[in-house]
């Protein structure tokens, strides 16, 4: 099973276990049903320092992710390390399911483009 490890770190709410069905479903769907991922919830101010930290750009995002494992083949007996999806429930509010998947995606090694709309379309 996908183990995921919760950080709430925002003072909004957000349903935690319909995320983490959606984080499994996800990723199993995307040939993954071992490993471990990180899920942040933070607010408008955090996710705006990490965007502009880790990829220059002054704005609130929806969300943000930091692969580490993927898809990539890992040695027998490790854990595969999915990354961490860091959501700010401020900015997406009820709407999160989208921003959530499009993170989840870049997880596995999506890119932005016709391959990611399509798998996010499926899980739509």
């Amino acid at each position: 099973m996908v183990e995921i490890e919760v950080a709430n770190r925002s003072a909004a709410a957000l349903d935690l276990e319909a995320a983490a069905q959606l984080i499994r479903d996800v990723l199993r769907e995307e040939g993954i049903d071992e490993g471990e991922l990180g899920l942040a919830l933070v607010g408008r101010d955090e996710i705006r320092d990490l965007k502009r930290e880790h990829l220059g750009i002054d704005e609130e995002t929806d969300a943000l992710a930091f692969p580490i494992d993927g898809l990539e083949t890992i040695p027998a007996g490790v854990p595969r390390q999915l990354g961490d999806v860091v959501i700010c429930p401020e900015v997406v509010g009820d709407a999160w399911r989208g921003p959530l998947v499009h993170a989840v995606l870049h997880l596995v090694g999506y890119d932005h483009g016709a391959k990611m709309e399509a798998r996010e379309r499926a899980h739509a």
